[in-house]
């Protein structure tokens, strides 16, 4: 993950559930195909429009519903690496840090911000832009941080044994 993800913002009410991040639809065998249809009940041009470093800004209980770890998946895949929301489902965080999607709570964001409004969220600085105005972020636990960074829980392990792989020799 970049230090800094600048791009639009794609702006979704509270309670997005997995089954409208992704329908349950059995011809979609690859990450590249789910993400084709991401978001396609809620926001019918997401898939089509959505660039490399937009991000997702949400209401409350964002990912709420099955634990279907294909909805994050479709969401990464299709550019969002960030997504702001005032809450998160349980199950929806776990699978979406596991992928290596960036998950910030933020309260107030949602409600001075617009679909298509620019976003710039700086990783480093703990900070998040949009609009004038400068939100600060809670920072995540250190090991959920450095999943991210490196782009998922398998990421983070092949990593973590490659060092120890190293140090044995």
């Amino acid at each position: 993950m970049s230090a800094i993800a600048t791009g639009r913002i794609w702006h979704l009410p509270d309670d997005v559930d997995t089954d409208v991040i992704l329908a349950v639809k059995h011809f979609l065998n690859t990450a590249e195909e789910r993400s084709q249809h991401c978001l396609e009940n809620l926001v019918p041009n997401f898939a089509k429009e959505v660039k490399q470093g937009d991000v997702i800004v949400a209401g409350k209980n964002f990912g709420c519903g099955s634990s279907r770890e294909y909805a994050p998946e479709a969401i990464y895949t299709s550019g969002v690496t960030c997504i702001v929301a005032k809450s998160f489902s349980r199950l929806f965080y776990r699978n979406a840090v596991n992928i290596g999607i960036s998950l910030v709570e933020n309260a107030d964001i949602q409600a001075h911000c617009a679909d298509g409004d620019a976003i710039q969220v700086d990783y480093e600085n703990r900070t998040i832009e949009t609009n004038g105005k400068v939100y600060k972020m809670p920072r995540f636990p250190r090991h959920l941080e450095e999943i991210s960074r490196v782009g998922g829980l398998v990421n983070y392990h092949r990593q973590r044994n490659e060092l120890a792989e190293e140090g044995a020799n």
